[in-house]
C-alpha cells in the first residue's frame, strides 16, 4: 500500500508538470491569478473592480501583422475561467477591506477614505486568499486616479468613436479583431488629435477623461496598449461583462443598458464635474447620453456623435434635438477637424 503511494505521487506530479509546460507554450496560465484595471474617485469616495481567474492569458510580449499569430492572441484572451466566490483582500491607509468574487469572477471595492485624497494617481493591491490555509494565492496592482476637479470632465465610447471597430457589423467586427493587433489597428483621422486638445485645454491640470464602452472586459489589455500606442488621454476604462471562449461571437453584443449605470457612477462620483459625452451613431450611444442628460439636467455641457454613415441618421437627428431641447449642446459630425473647430467655437479648445 505505501509503494503505491509512492508511485503515484511522482506520476501526478509529472501530469502537472506537462499540463503547466502546455499551457505555457500556448501563451495562457493555468494558476490563480487577478486581473485589476485602473479605479477611480473623488478624494473621498474610490472605487476599483477586478476578476479572479482561475485561467488566463498571459501578456503579449510581441506584435507581427501576421493573421494566424493574431488570431491566436485575440482568442487567448478569451480563454478565461472564473473563480466564483474567491476572497480578494485589499488594504487602504492602515485598513483592510474584502470581497467575494462573484459567478463571472468579477469583483469591486468600493470605500470611503478618513481623509480627503490630493489629486493624483495611486497604487492599489489586492489580494486572491487560499480558502482553506488563508495564504495568498495571488495578487496584484492597479492605479488609482483621482481626478482634479477642472473645468470639464470627458466620457468616451471606444469602439467607432475613436477606433474604428465596425461595431454595426459582427462579420466585420470580428474580422478585424481577428486579423489586426492593438498595434496595427486605426484610429479615425484626428481622433487622437481632437482628443490630445480636449485632454489639455484645463490649463495647469489635464482634463480628465473616462472611456466607457460595451466591450468586454477581456479586451481591457488590448484597449489599453491600442491607447498607449496611438497616444491617447490615459484614463479610466469600464468594460462590460466578461466573456469566456464560446461566447467569443457575440463580442461587444452585449446589454447596452449597464453602459448608462457605468456612466451614471461616474457623474455621481464627480458631483462638482461638469461633462462632455462623446460616441458614435452605430448602436445606442445617442439614446442612452439623452437618458444621461435627462437625469442629469445642468451637468452636461455638450455631446458629440459620430455620424458613420454617408450623411445624418434621422433618427440620431431627433435624438440629438431632443437633446438641445434639454439645453445641453450637441454636435453631430463626420469627420473630427469639424468636431474639432466646434470644440474651439464653444471654448473647450483654446485658440
Amino acid at each position: 500500500m505505501n509503494v503505491e503511494k509512492i508511485n503515484k505521487q511522482p506520476s501526478l506530479s509529472f501530469f502537472k508538470r506537462i499540463k503547466r509546460w502546455f499551457f505555457k507554450s500556448v501563451r495562457l496560465s493555468n494558476s490563480p491569478a487577478i486581473k485589476l484595471y485602473t479605479g477611480f474617485g473623488n478624494g473621498k469616495k474610490c472605487f476599483i473592480y477586478g476578476h479572479a481567474l482561475a485561467l488566463s492569458p498571459l501578456g503579449r510580449k510581441k506584435y507581427r501583422n501576421n493573421f494566424l499569430f493574431n488570431t491566436m492572441a485575440l482568442l487567448r484572451l478569451f480563454m478565461v475561467k472564473p473563480i466564483a466566490g474567491a476572497i480578494i483582500n485589499m488594504e487602504w491607509e492602515n485598513k483592510f477591506y474584502t470581497t467575494t468574487s462573484e459567478v463571472d469572477g468579477f469583483f469591486k471595492f468600493e470605500w470611503e477614505t478618513d481623509e480627503t485624497i490630493l489629486p493624483g494617481c495611486y497604487t492599489v493591491q489586492v489580494d486572491l486568499i487560499q480558502t482553506k490555509s488563508g495564504n495568498i494565492s495571488a495578487s496584484a496592482k492597479a492605479g488609482l486616479i483621482i481626478p482634479s476637479v477642472n473645468q470639464y470632465a470627458f466620457i468616451s465610447d471606444i469602439d467607432d468613436t475613436f477606433l474604428i471597430s465596425y461595431s454595426s457589423n459582427l462579420r466585420k467586427r470580428l474580422y478585424v479583431l481577428l486579423t489586426k493587433n492593438a498595434r496595427s489597428r486605426k484610429p479615425f483621422e484626428g481622433a487622437v488629435k481632437h482628443f490630445q486638445l480636449l485632454h489639455t485645454a484645463g490649463g495647469i491640470a489635464a482634463n480628465p477623461f473616462f472611456y466607457v464602452s460595451s466591450s468586454e472586459w477581456n479586451l481591457y489589455s488590448y484597449i489599453k496598449e491600442f491607447s498607449k500606442e496611438n497616444h491617447l488621454p490615459n484614463g479610466v476604462y469600464l468594460l462590460n461583462q466578461l466573456k469566456q471562449f464560446g461566447q467569443i461571437f457575440k463580442t461587444g453584443q452585449n446589454n447596452h443598458g449597464t453602459k448608462f449605470m457605468r456612466i451614471v457612477r461616474i457623474l455621481e462620483t464627480h458631483p462638482e464635474q461638469q461633462f462632455i459625452l462623446l460616441g458614435d451613431d452605430s448602436q445606442k450611444d445617442p439614446e442612452i447620453y439623452a437618458s444621461v442628460v435627462s437625469h442629469f439636467p445642468g451637468k452636461i455641457f455638450c455631446v458629440y456623435i459620430r455620424s458613420l454613415g454617408k450623411g445624418r441618421n434621422a433618427a440620431v437627428a431627433e435624438k440629438l434635438q431632443e437633446i438641445e431641447n434639454m439645453k445641453t449642446q450637441t454636435f453631430y459630425f463626420n469627420h473630427s477637424h469639424e468636431a474639432i473647430e466646434h470644440s474651439k467655437k464653444i471654448g473647450l479648445i483654446k485658440e
